[in-house]
């Protein structure tokens, strides 16, 4: 099986499970999900609701007009004529301004209220836990936050709410038909029993095929995603054909989940059509019919006015039903977006979860200690055991070991992007898990092995969230070395494209080394910072990087053992557990894990 038929596979079992989980009445709950956001902006949404009663009156009054007027026409009143005609195209102009004053001021609320909504999911997003991301991909975090909200948004569109302003031209038409004449109503209304069956009928299959759109739709995503990001491996080893195969795959199974719903569409759409077509011929033979039994002519000439009539009434009665058959698609569609949306809002794994103290300025004992950590980031998978350490404030500490060993594990767990099942890591005397996460992460300047850049300009990377401040940016710059390369590119407001692209990997290190030395922040994890860099630029480096660290508590991790022989303390890590700690001195003296990790480096280094 290829790799995208598997994903495939395992993405269609979990619809089929998000499907089982969300049948009988959700429809109702989902849009009482939606109702708080509506709220927001009742304003809008009252001006809409009492304009909707006044367009359905001005719109069913017209047919009526229209049997005044031939009523006068057949009577010979010219005047009569002329003033219907008048009355006539009040109306209409009353019915497009009133229309447009209600579909105006409801889809402002529908997009206000979604844009709330897509906030609320975006910011909800941002405070999942890191494990969360683990296991979804990027495309369909994505899908939720984009397309999935914009098919919502329809929904006050072309979606339920004109739908509701449909249903209420229906009942406004359908008291008129009775009022003009009952009978050919009764024949009209013959016809929407069955009509209600059949759209019943189609109503679950359509959820389904929706569903499956969504699902779809987000392994596209997904998909695009993936390949962009790598699409540097792809070129190099010519997989460009193999990627487009795939990809035509997964675009035609998205487009054969698009061609049932069309279907649907389309079948439900022809329905409506022939069974108004024959309401529409029952009611004329009806009339007709009638016509004929008439008695006197001049009582047969006046009933032309009511039949012409009720045609018009007839003609606008199955306009709107029309239009709810195509809108209940569009709801469907909506509804299937709205699940996965609020699926998404109930996700209750929270980034940092609890905890409110504050950091403490003031502290006694050391600045980092562990006690017993024990993590895993799958129940069967531990990659901490039993870790006991203490690091003493101002202290430069390294951290060496083998991939795998735990050293990256560690710093998480200290930045609180996971949570320990066992053991406790202490900041300033108080457990992590008992601070607030901004508070904990805000002391902390990371510079990562794999560096992000946002889109924007040097300044606005190198001060990220912090205050703009031209002279503090320039004195990180010349600190770190990098100031000539900044000048070089463009000075402190060149363009930085997407992750930063356009810049090197030594130079993006450079840059993160920038930011950090920026931030100024009482502890500073450096993680592999100086693995991109060329020999000549981390000699610089190292410098710069010894005064930012004074009187700094520091995590430095590193493979290259040359980074690390100053640090006050080196900390070995060997399948989870600290297995050794000490000087660069007194670990090569001890000849354990330490010195042969040392000697192979420089063997390796020498050849």
């Amino acid at each position: 099986m290829s790799r995208q038929r598997s994903r495939a596979r395992f993405l269609m079992v979990e619809s089929q499970r998000e499907t089982a989980q969300m049948e009988g009445g959700q429809d109702i709950r989902l849009l009482s999900r939606l109702f708080p956001y509506l709220a927001k902006h009742k304003g809008l949404f009252i001006v809409a609701l009492v304009l909707m009663p006044l367009v359905a009156a001005v719109s069913a009054a017209q047919p009526a007009i229209t049997k005044y007027a031939v009523d006068a026409m057949v009577a010979g009143d010219v005047d009569g004529v002329v003033r219907m005609a008048l009355f006539l195209a009040a109306a209409v102009v009353g019915e497009f301004l009133l229309g447009f004053a209600q579909t105006y001021s409801m889809q402002l609320g529908g997009q206000l209220a979604t844009a709330d909504l897509r906030d609320d999911v975006f910011a909800h997003v941002q405070r999942l836990a890191v494990r969360y991301f683990d296991r979804t991909p990027v495309g369909r975090v994505v899908t939720r936050v984009t397309s999935d909200i914009d098919s919502l948004s329809e929904l006050f569109s072309t979606g339920a709410i004109t739908a509701a302003a449909d249903l209420l031209r229906l009942a406004f038409y359908a008291v008129s038909m009775m009022i003009l004449d009952l009978e050919l109503a009764l024949v009209t209304f013959v016809a929407i029993p069955p009509l209600l069956v059949i759209v019943n009928a189609f109503r679950r299959k359509a959820r389904v095929a929706f569903r499956a759109i969504r699902v779809h739709v987000a392994e596209l995503n997904t998909y695009m995603a993936e390949q962009v990001a790598g699409i540097g491996v792809i070129q190099a080893y010519g997989k460009e054909r193999e990627c487009a195969g795939e990809y035509a795959e997964l675009n035609a199974d998205y487009r054969n989940a698009n061609y049932l719903a069309i279907r649907y569409d389309a079948l439900l759409y022809s329905v409506v059509e022939a069974v108004a077509a024959a309401s529409i011929a029952g009611v004329l033979f009806y009339a007709a019919h009638q016509a004929l039994g008439i008695g006197e002519a001049g009582a047969a000439v006046a009933y032309i006015g009511t039949v012409v009539a009720f045609y018009e009434y007839i003609q606008r009665f199955f306009i709107p039903i029309r239009d709810l058959s195509t809108k209940y698609t569009v709801i469907q569609h909506a509804l299937a977006s709205s699940e996965r949306i609020f699926q998404t809002l109930d996700v209750d794994e929270l980034d940092a979860p609890g905890g409110d103290r504050p950091l403490p300025t003031e502290f006694q004992g050391p600045a980092i200690e562990a006690r017993g950590l024990t993590f895993g980031y799958r129940p069967d998978q531990t990659v901490l055991h039993d870790i006991h350490l203490s690091i003493a404030p101002g202290e430069r500490v390294a951290v060496v070991g083998a991939t795998g060993s735990g050293k990256t594990t560690l710093t998480s767990l200290l930045l609180r992007l996971y949570e320990p099942p066992e053991g406790a890591l202490f900041v300033r005397g108080v457990d992590v898990r008992e601070l607030d996460a901004r508070s904990l992460r805000e002391a902390f300047s990371v510079v990562p092995q794999d560096v992000f850049l946002f889109t924007g300009t040097i300044l606005e990377n190198i001060a990220l969230d912090e205050e703009i401040d031209e002279d503090r940016a320039r004195e990180a710059l010349r600190k770190v070395g990098a100031l000539e390369m900044v000048g070089r590119r463009g000075g402190l407001y060149a363009q930085v494209s997407e992750r930063g692209q356009n810049f090197s990997a030594g130079e993006r290190q450079l840059l993160a080394f920038a930011r950090a030395v920026y931030r100024d922040r009482p502890f500073l994890i450096l993680d592999e910072a100086t693995a991109n860099v060329d020999s000549e630029t981390e000699a610089h480096l190292e410098r710069a990087v010894h005064r930012a660290l004074e009187g700094r508590t520091s995590i430095v991790i590193a493979h290259r053992l040359s980074t690390i022989k100053t640090a006050d303390r080196i900390l070995v890590f060997h399948h989870g557990k600290l297995a050794e700690q000490g000087t660069h001195e007194e670990l090569l003296a001890l000849g354990g894990i330490y010195q042969r990790l040392h000697a192979l480096h420089f063997d390796q280094a020498a050849e």
